[in-house]
């Protein structure tokens, strides 16, 4: 394992057991699917990103796999202008759709590998499959909201009053 491998799994270790091992299973997923990929990654304020891109311009970026604190979600982001014949891509944006996942078997939906397999051949720039996988730690914000669920305020004050 190398030196940003071990970051990054230590960056997943600090979501809960369930989330993190949802991470690790769509990356896992998503590697095999996307060969050749230079994962990109940001341990931003809001969540944890890995884009898999052709190299290391973030703009040439095709999907992302973006952690929050209670689901794992799957960008597509050239995905404006992605066909979606089966419907499975949600958002309105000018750019990026996306696709919860929902359960760790979601990444094995025909539809869903059809949208994956759409956004490689539609690509800006393509992906070479016979590159090796590179993993690059971009930037790991000093500041950063919690990595697991917090009560919500109503929730809080609710075990407050008990006390």
């Amino acid at each position: 394992m190398t030196a940003a491998e071990r970051r990054l799994d230590g960056f997943i270790d600090r979501y809960t057991p369930e989330v993190a091992a949802g991470t690790r299973v769509a990356l896992r997923k998503l590697r095999a699917l996307v060969p050749g990929a230079h994962e990109l990654v940001y341990d931003n304020y809001n969540a944890l990103v890995v884009g898999f891109c052709p190299a290391d311009r973030a703009s040439d970026a095709i999907f992302s796999v973006v952690v929050y604190p209670r689901y794992v979600t799957l960008f597509f982001l050239q995905g404006a202008t992605l066909p979606d014949p089966d419907g499975v891509l949600t958002g309105s944006g000018k750019v990026v759709r996306h696709l919860r996942l929902e359960t760790e078997a979601t990444l094995d939906e025909p539809a869903v590998r059809r949208a994956i397999a759409l956004a490689l051949d539609l690509a800006r720039v393509p992906i070479d499959p016979k590159r090796p996988r590179t993993l690059e730690i971009r930037s790991v914000s000093e500041k950063q909201r919690p990595r697991r669920p917090q009560p919500k305020p109503v929730e809080a004050k609710r075990k407050r009053d008990r006390r």
